[in-house]
């Protein structure tokens, strides 16, 4: 359905595949709801009784993203005690901007309050109504976050080490993403993917899918860690690109997976209620690696990711503006074209409040998921 597969009529189907195919067999546009007393009696009923099935479910997706925020909220303040407690405190990089180093030794591995969230309340959803399926972006959130917690913890108040590796850290990032790849294309059926502004679903060899899906996933996890560094920037970002992938899997009939998205976004939100500037508590790694590496899984199940790029364009403008930073000094005799980079610090030496960057970036955020969302409709 819209980008999604499109069963027949009958058996165990989501019930926005069954609204779409009763609405293609009336000859009526799925967008055109409204009209139903045209329809026969017979066939109207049908269309409004399975569109109230797809309402409870939609319904069910947005209780448990409520309900993964009030768990995060209950979470926040004693994770945030527990890790002041633990002197879990970041250190602040004396390269950044000046502004920042009044942060040093705020709590790090904030990432907990959304990770314990997800799975407590992903955890609760499977037990009671099942969708093994999903069983993949959890285990690849809590292995990614395990894999930050780690950096963090080497990153602390007092420590010399400035945490993993790139290269380390890559290495951690490609086992997850190769693990998680071989089991959509094999396991999940995940093999394909959408063209953007077109339904026409492109399936692909193993030989070119897996190391497509790597990229993707590892992209996506080093783009969000790279935009981290602005209190609320990376928090926002990605409760708009899983609201993306929310709706895209909903339209598909992937309710469990609906149901994790908004649960994911339920969590992030009370992330962002301790982490709203001045920020009572940072992501770190144990958040970023864990979220980019979620949402990108999702976008592959989806069979949508091409989209990620628009969904997430801020995510990428920051890497790029990284990678264009370090090419250009390469060539340039070490001179910058930004004031520093990523671009988020650019535009906070150029005068911006770290509020303004947050919120501009935010809004820019918005705009690229709502036009993945229309491509992914088209």
């Amino acid at each position: 359905v819209w980008g999604g597969p499109r069963p027949a009529l009958g058996g165990n189907v989501p019930s926005t595949v069954l609204l779409h195919s009763v609405l293609r067999r009336t000859r009526r546009s799925p967008m055109l709801w409204l009209p139903l007393r045209a329809l026969p009696t017979g066939q109207r009923r049908g269309v409004e009784g399975v569109y109230r099935m797809a309402s409870t479910e939609l319904a069910y997706a947005l209780i448990a993203g409520i309900g993964a925020f009030a768990v995060g909220i209950l979470l926040g303040q004693p994770i945030i005690r527990l890790l002041t407690r633990l002197g879990v405190g970041k250190e602040i990089n004396a390269w950044g901007p000046h502004t920042h180093l009044v942060k040093r030794g705020t709590p790090t591995m904030g990432g907990l309050i959304i990770i314990s969230s997800v799975v407590l309340v992903t955890l609760a959803i499977n037990l009671t109504i099942g969708g093994l399926s999903i069983l993949l972006p959890l285990g690849t959130l809590g292995a990614a976050a395990l894999l930050g917690a780690y950096d963090d913890y080497r990153t602390l108040v007092g420590r010399k080490s400035e945490g993993l590796t790139p290269a380390q850290k890559m290495l951690g990032l490609l086992l997850i993403a190769g693990i998680a790849a071989w089991i959509l294309y094999h396991n999940l059926g995940a093999n394909g993917v959408y063209v953007p502004g077109s339904r026409a679903l492109l399936s692909l060899p193993p030989w070119l899918y897996l190391p497509l899906a790597v990229f993707a996933i590892t992209g996506t996890a080093n783009a969000v860690n790279i935009t981290d560094g602005v209190d609320g920037l990376a928090g926002s970002l990605l409760v708009l690109a899983f609201l993306a992938y929310a709706i895209i899997a909903f339209l598909q009939g992937q309710i469990y997976l609906t149901i994790f998205a908004f649960t994911v976004m339920g969590a992030t939100l009370a992330f962002l209620w301790f982490n709203a500037h001045p920020a009572e508590v940072f992501m770190g790694d144990t958040g970023s690696l864990a979220l980019g590496t979620a949402l990108a899984v999702v976008a592959l199940m989806t069979q949508q990711w091409l989209l990620l790029p628009v969904v997430g364009v801020v995510f990428v403008v920051e890497t790029l503006s990284v990678i264009i930073q370090k090419i250009y000094r390469k060539l340039n005799n070490d001179k910058r074209l930004f004031r520093m980079a990523p671009i988020h610090h650019h535009f906070e030496l150029s005068g911006w409040a770290e509020t303004q960057v947050s919120v501009r970036f935010w809004a820019l955020g918005m705009l690229a998921a709502m036009f993945g969302i229309a491509l992914a409709l088209l």
